[in-house]
C-alpha cells in the first residue's frame, strides 16, 4: 500500500504501527445542518481507502467523531457556535439539531453506499476526556489561562507549522482570536488556540459543563485528540480529512496531542480536494446548497455521484456541474447494462480471476487510484474469460468500489422479463404518486418515509431524469 502523505508531501510506502492493523480517525460533520456534497465527496473518498486496506488484508479499526459542540463559524475560533446558530435558526435545542442532522448524515451514507465507522463519538460524550488532556497540558506548561479561558501554547513548539508548512502571517496570527473574547486577555501569542472557554458573549450557549476553570465548553480542536486517543490509543496510522483541516484544525491537533502524549502520534495524514464548480469551492454558504436529496429531487442517482466522484484522484479539485453528473450517470447505466447481459453460466477461471484481481489491487493501492481501477474493471469486461469469471471480478471490485453493480446487473436482467402482479403495480403506483406530492410540499420526510416503506417491502426506486422507475430488490 502507498499514500500520499501530507505531513512528509511524499507518496510513502505504508507501514502501520501493528503489523497486519490499521487505526484510522477520520474528522466527522458539525450536525448543525445537512451534509453538502462536497462534505460527502471527502467521507467517499475515505470510504473507499478503509476498504481499499481491508480487500488489501488489513485488520482497520476506523473512529469518527460528531462534532455537537464547540465548532465556530470560522475555523480560526472565531465566531458564533455553529451548533447554536443551528438551533437558533430552527427554534430547536441544539440537542434536538443535533440528533435530527446526525441522523440525515448517515441516511446519506447509507444513499452513498458509505460504510459506518466503527467507532462513533460526539464530542459531548467526552468532556472528561477534554479536561484530562487540558490539565495534563497545563501541567506540562504547554497551556495556559488567560482572560478566564485556557488556551495552547503554540511558542513552546519547534515547529508548529509541521503538518502544514505554513510561513507566519498576518492571517495564520489571527487563529485562536475571537470576537466574543476580550481583547485584554494577555493572550501570549496571537497564534494560540483556545481549549476551553469560560468568558463568552454568548450568554444563551445551552452545552456548558462545570471544569477547573469555569462553567464552559471546549474548543473545536481539543475533541478530535482526545476522541482519537480514546479509542485508538497513543499511536494512530492514519487521520482523514478535507484539505480544509490541514490548518487549522489538524494543525493544531498534532500540537496538542504530541505535547499532551510526549512522542509522535500519527505518522500518515489523508487530504481529500475540495469539489468545486465554476465558482470556486462548493459549501454551504456559496451558491445553491446541494445536498444528496437535492441531487434526487433533480432526478439523479446518488450512486451516480459516488461514480463521479471515484473518476477522479482523491488529490486533485473536481469540477461539478450538472452536465457532467448527467454524462456520468449514462456511463454508470451503460456499465450496469454492460454487466446484465453477463451469463451466470460456468465455472471461474481461478486463473484468471487470480491474475485480475491483483492488477486491480496494484492499482487501488497505489495511493487509492480509483480511475485506474476503473481502467482495469473494464479491461475484464473485454478480456478473453467467461461470463463466470467476469462477474466474480467485479462482484469482487465492488467490495471497494462500492456501487451495487452485481446487485443493479441482476436487478435489471429480471426487470426485462418480470410479471408483475395488477396488485402490487397499483400499489407502487399510488406510493409514486403520494410521494410526488410529499416533495411538491416540500415535506421531505415524508417522501423519505415512503421510499423506506416501499424498500421495506422489496421495492427500490430510482428517481431519474425520465422520472421515478422502480424494481424488486
Amino acid at each position: 500500500m502507498r499514500l500520499y502523505n501530507t505531513k512528509s508531501r511524499l507518496v510513502e510506502e505504508f507501514v502501520p504501527y501493528e503489523e497486519g492493523k490499521v487505526k484510522m480517525y477520520t474528522c466527522g460533520p458539525t450536525v448543525y445542518h445537512f451534509a453538502h456534497i462536497g462534505n460527502l465527496r471527502s467521507y467517499i473518498c475515505e470510504d473507499v481507502l478503509v476498504k481499499t486496506m481491508r480487500y488489501a488484508g488489513y485488520d482497520v479499526k476506523r473512529v469518527m467523531n460528531i462534532t455537537d459542540v464547540g465548532h465556530l463559524t470560522s475555523d480560526a475560533d472565531t465566531g458564533e457556535d455553529k451548533m447554536l446558530k443551528g438551533a437558533k435558526r430552527e427554534h430547536k435545542t441544539v440537542l434536538e439539531i443535533a440528533d435530527y442532522y446526525t441522523d440525515a448524515f448517515f441516511k446519506d451514507f447509507a444513499k452513498l453506499n458509505i460504510g459506518m465507522p466503527d467507532v462513533i463519538e460526539p464530542a459531548t460524550h467526552c468532556i472528561p476526556e477534554f479536561i484530562n488532556m487540558i490539565e495534563v497540558l497545563l501541567e506540562k506548561g504547554y497551556a495556559y489561562q488567560a482572560g478566564e479561558n485556557v488556551y495552547f501554547d503554540t511558542s513552546k513548539l519547534e515547529n508548529y507549522y509541521v503538518l502544514s508548512n505554513s510561513n507566519v502571517n498576518e492571517n495564520d496570527l489571527m487563529v485562536g482570536v475571537r470576537d466574543d473574547v476580550d481583547e485584554d486577555t494577555n493572550k501570549r501569542n496571537r497564534s494560540d488556540f483556545v481549549l476551553w472557554f469560560t468568558k463568552s458573549k454568548f450568554d444563551d450557549q445551552e452545552l456548558k459543563w462545570h471544569s477547573p476553570w469555569g462553567y464552559g465548553y471546549p474548543g473545536w480542536h481539543i475533541e478530535c485528540s482526545c476522541i482519537g486517543i480514546k479509542h485508538l490509543g497513543e499511536h494512530m496510522d492514519i487521520h482523514c480529512g478535507g484539505v480544509d483541516n490541514i490548518f487549522p484544525h489538524h494543525t493544531n491537533e498534532i500540537a496538542q496531542s504530541e505535547a499532551f502524549l510526549g512522542h509522535p502520534w500519527c505518522k500518515y495524514w489523508f487530504h481529500v480536494h475540495h469539489l468545486v464548480d465554476k465558482n470556486g469551492k462548493m459549501s454551504k454558504s456559496s451558491g445553491e446548497f446541494l445536498t444528496v436529496s437535492v441531487l434526487q429531487e433533480k432526478g439523479y442517482d446518488p450512486l451516480a455521484y459516488r461514480f463521479f466522484c471515484l473518476q477522479s484522484h482523491y488529490r486533485k479539485p473536481l469540477e461539478f456541474s450538472y452536465e457532467v453528473l448527467k454524462s456520468m450517470t449514462g456511463t454508470y447505466e451503460k456499465l450496469i447494462k454492460r454487466i446484465s447481459q453477463l451469463s451466470k453460466e460456468g465455472e471461474v477461471q481461478q486463473d484468471k480471476f487470480d491474475e485480475y484481481r491483483q492488477k486491480f489491487t496494484e492499482a487501488i493501492t497505489d495511493d487509492v487510484n480509483t480511475s485506474m481501477a476503473f481502467t482495469v474493471l473494464y479491461d475484464v469486461l473485454k478480456a478473453d474469460m467467461n461470463d463466470a469469471t467476469k462477474r466474480a471480478l467485479v462482484d469482487s471490485f465492488d467490495e471497494v468500489l462500492s456501487l451495487d453493480l452485481i446487485k443493479r446487473a441482476d436487478a435489471l436482467s429480471e426487470d426485462a422479463g418480470e410479471d408483475v402482479d395488477e396488485e402490487t403495480e397499483k400499489y407502487v403506483t399510488e406510493k409514486i404518486e403520494e410521494r410526488k406530492a410529499a416533495k411538491k410540499a416540500k415535506d421531505f420526510a415524508k417522501a423519505d418515509a415512503i421510499r423506506d416503506e416501499l424498500a421495506a417491502r422489496g421495492i427500490i426506486l430510482e428517481d431519474t431524469r425520465e422520472g421515478v422507475k422502480w424494481h424488486k430488490a
